[in-house]
């Protein structure tokens, strides 16, 4: 195999340094000098360097964009499945978890919900999925239910609702976290209505809810907005029941009381099929509900 000097030709390295910040290339200019040194101990050949030396500015470039993105979406408590102790929750069917990381779902435009008790994983799971999106190269956001209410009450108010809708429908996956922990504002079932009917069969969400679905009136503000929501969300839906304890309070079970531990949420099964679209969205009058 051929060797290259590091001193038969400085005014071409120094060509080559010039050329790597010119294209803004920083971790390849790092170990440009350890690649050729390499190349000289007979370790890789030239096309061996090129391809290390590309990669390793690849790698670099791709870590930046996963920041970014992650930032961006609002995924700075990051979750991986690999951090995930299925052992605690046996109930859960890993493979299909691991089914769901193939982000399928995500092009289908599907809903996925996480129905289970406080502490039980169902934030660390959606998280994790939406970390695997993101890897993936697909756009994500992620929000509790209160964080999104009230951004739209917000924009309600201030005449930018339609914009607000536009940008959160935007990302290709959205997942809304904590539904039923706390009652939305008034009005706000009809807002989060307008945002699940504008990303219908256009985007895909992943939801996580304490609540089981017959709950949701009590927390959307009446079952004309949640059967109305139900009916959205339901329809082309992945339900993922957890039915375990709190993982954050395995260590202290023997202090919460014996009919809070596993109450069991009650997940009705998806509605049969529709054809065609819903019709154009109008607002939910709060009246109307009985």
């Amino acid at each position: 195999m051929s060797t290259v000097s590091l001193d038969a030709g400085p005014a071409t390295l120094d060509r080559i340094r010039r050329h790597l910040v010119g294209l803004k290339m920083p971790r390849a200019l790092e170990v440009l000098e350890h690649i050729l040194r390499r190349i000289e101990r007979g370790e890789i050949s030239a096309l061996e360097a090129i391809d290390s030396l590309l990669g390793e500015e690849l790698t670099l470039r791709e870590g930046r964009r996963v920041k970014s993105a992650l930032k961006m979406g609002r995924l700075l408590n990051i979750k991986t499945l690999a951090g995930f102790d299925f052992s605690f929750q046996p109930s859960l069917d890993r493979d299909r978890i691991m089914a769901l990381a193939q982000l399928d779902f995500v092009e289908r435009h599907e809903v996925v919900h996480f129905l289970g008790q406080p502490g039980c994983g169902k934030t660390h799971l959606a998280l994790a999925l939406g970390v695997e999106a993101v890897k993936a190269g697909r756009s994500v956001y992620f929000a509790t239910l209160a964080d999104i209410v009230g951004s739209l009450a917000k924009a309600e108010r201030e005449g930018t609702l339609r914009e607000r809708l536009r940008f959160l429908c935007r990302p290709q996956l959205l997942i809304v976290d904590e539904i039923g922990y706390l009652p939305v504002i008034p009005g706000g079932g009809n807002l989060f209505f307008q945002l699940v009917n504008a990303r219908y069969e256009r985007g895909a969400m992943i939801l996580t809810s304490n609540r089981g679905f017959s709950e949701w009136g009590d927390v959307f503000g009446g079952t004309v907005v949640a059967t109305a929501l139900l009916d959205r969300l339901l329809h082309h839906a992945i339900v993922v029941q957890i039915e375990g304890a709190s993982y954050r309070l395995r260590r202290h079970a023997e202090l919460i009381p014996e009919t809070t531990r596993t109450r069991p949420i009650s997940a009705p099964p998806p509605p049969p099929r529709r054809r065609g679209r819903p019709p154009k969205a109008r607002p939910i009058d709060p009246a109307a509900d009985p």
